[in-house]
């Protein structure tokens, strides 16, 4: 059997004005028995020190696991000889630790008029000492809140497994005279005299002989030693040690954690940034965090990064421009999203940003053709491929545009684009003539219609896909909807006011070379290969073209013989 700490003499008890003190205590199964004895003999230990009665300081005691339990109200008992009995014969739960539904029973039934808390006209001080050891398996920052807003004054103290966040979610402010976190239940006597001390304002400490590393604090006849936030007082009771917080293996760091004295917090590693959750890390993305000046995509890669160009083209010496043949025909037709979530004033960004892609191009009835599409709970075409031959007069009809809102179908959007956008009625060119189609979506979320069908059409037709998302937008949709690789017709901007470096990653891929058939590969005609390719097939062309002559010409003949006989 283990030796349990023996509480301190009390000495002269505190005399202090009345005061309702309700304890909040953890008898969840993480609890271990000799841990709940230690804890029982601090709450005996420490009533020994208060002035208890009717007309001082009204002691109740409640426990709390899966289920909430009274012990005994502020009504119950006037002597501490009756409340240590009732203390000593508590029988812990032993099950879950939802330490916000105690709170709620602490502020709604345990400080009531009917309990025993004095009527709050009388303006007594209502305090809760909460003790726990785990983190809570329900929410406590809402309920905390509630409850200090009703004027309850709220210690939390954490022993050993405590979540430090539930900790400072629950306690009242100044959080350094209201959070307590001892490294085992042997040392919770520590807290005890801490919180005497906030009751009791007798000065013992200014004779300067004390010895204390760092504060003196005076208890009802007496002194102690009291360590800073972040400290721990060692055996001698005077000096103070740092609490190592990382070793209680609750801190749940991704990458490593930091002790300091209010308490753990995560470090990511070179190259990493710590996530709003404050644990967990994600690769440093050094494209959207430095002016990288490449032509068409920047790739990050670890603690670097490289320059892409579009298939077709490559990198140059300078590691960021991309080698260019000469700028082809293309029909595009833009899809962007207007649902209730892009909001009215990002959706003007919207606007800008396509205008800015459309400065890039090489707006023409010959050259590039631009349609553009709106979608929320319906699909609704903007402008056709067909109307308009200008960029000025592109932009212009782009600014206005109005903002549809509602919902996110997607998959119609798609739907539409293949069965009517690219259809020579709205101005999309023959397929004879070889110009490709290019799609380009612009999203915000997650699509309220399934996409996969029509992604797949738009591809077997022939159109090359792009994806560009912003905030919510799913990864996985905007990939499926994508053609291949992902990495270069997907693009990605955490926000709205960040797009613009989207432009370079679009720039020069959504003006695909001529002669090159819609649906095939990408590649530039300036390559060997292309040449041939194309020398094969204009030399067959031409020789169909003789066979047809051939055959023409003969016909011609035995018409002009026919002719003569008739003579």
């Amino acid at each position: 059997m283990r030796e349990f700490v023996k509480s301190p003499s009390p000495g002269p008890r505190c005399h202090t004005g009345p005061l309702d003190l309700v304890f909040v205590i953890d008898s969840s199964r993480s609890v271990r028995p000799f841990e709940f004895e230690t804890m029982r003999q601090f709450l005996v230990g420490l009533l020994r020190g208060l002035n208890v009665g009717p007309n001082a300081t009204r002691v109740g005691v409640i426990q709390y696991s899966s289920q909430v339990q009274s012990v005994f109200p502020l009504r119950a008992f006037s002597r501490r000889e009756d409340m240590e009995r009732a203390i000593r014969d508590l029988v812990p739960l032993a099950q879950g630790t939802m330490t916000g539904l105690a709170i709620q029973y602490a502020m709604n039934v345990a400080f009531s008029v009917a309990e025993g808390a004095r009527p709050p006209e009388e303006r007594v001080p209502r305090v809760a000492v909460i003790v726990t050891d785990g983190r809570p398996q329900d929410r406590v920052a809402e309920v905390a809140a509630q409850a200090r807003a009703r004027g309850i004054e709220i210690y939390a103290v954490g022993v050993q497994r405590a979540d430090v966040g539930s900790l400072r979610a629950m306690a009242s402010p100044p959080l350094d005279e209201h959070v307590f976190l001892v490294e085992s239940f042997d040392l919770i006597q520590e807290f005890g005299l801490q919180f005497q001390s906030r009751l009791c304002a007798i000065d013992l400490c200014a004779e300067g002989t004390h010895g204390c590393e760092h504060h003196c604090v005076n208890s009802p006849g007496s002194y102690f030693c009291r360590c800073q936030v972040g400290f721990v007082l060692q055996q001698d009771q005077k000096s103070c040690r740092a609490i190592d917080y990382c070793s209680f293996s609750n801190h749940s760091c991704q990458h490593e954690c930091v002790s300091t004295p209010g308490g753990p917090r995560c470090h990511c590693r070179e190259g990493h940034d710590l996530q709003p959750d404050g644990r967990s890390c994600q690769v440093r993305d050094l494209c959207n965090g430095v002016d990288h000046g490449c032509e068409f995509q920047c790739v990050s890669e670890g603690l670097s990064y490289r320059c892409l160009c579009p298939e077709g083209q490559q990198l140059q010496a300078d590691g960021k421009s991309c080698d260019r043949c000469r700028e082809g025909h293309v029909d595009l037709v833009l899809l962007v999203d207007g649902s209730k979530s892009v909001r009215p004033q990002n959706f003007e960004l919207v606007k800008r940003f396509v205008n800015q892609i459309v400065d890039f191009l090489d707006v023409s009835p010959e050259g590039t053709r631009v349609g553009l599409v709106q979608f929320s709970s319906r699909v609704r075409t903007e402008f056709p491929l067909g109307r308009y031959g200008t960029a000025a007069e592109v932009k212009q009809a782009v600014l206005a545009v109005e903002y549809m809102e509602r919902g996110t179908m997607t998959g119609l959007a798609l739907q539409h684009m293949v069965e009517h956008s690219f259809s020579e009625a709205q101005g999309a060119r023959p397929r004879a003539l070889n110009v490709p189609r290019v799609g380009l979506v612009f999203t915000d979320g997650r699509s309220q219609d399934d996409i996969s069908v029509w992604a797949a059409r738009a591809k077997e037709e022939g159109i090359v896909m792009y994806a560009v998302g912003v905030g919510k937008a799913v990864e996985a949709e905007l990939r499926e909807i994508a053609s291949e690789p992902a990495e270069l017709h997907v693009s990605y901007a955490p926000d709205f006011g960040t797009m613009t470096h989207l432009l370079q990653n679009l720039r020069g891929s959504i003006c695909p070379e001529e002669g090159i058939s819609a649906g095939t590969e990408l590649r530039s005609p300036c390559e060997c290969e292309s040449l041939v390719e194309f020398q094969g097939r204009t030399l067959g062309a031409l020789e169909s073209l003789t066979l047809n002559l051939a055959q023409l010409t003969a016909r011609l003949e035995d018409l002009e013989n026919q002719l003569a006989n008739q003579k």
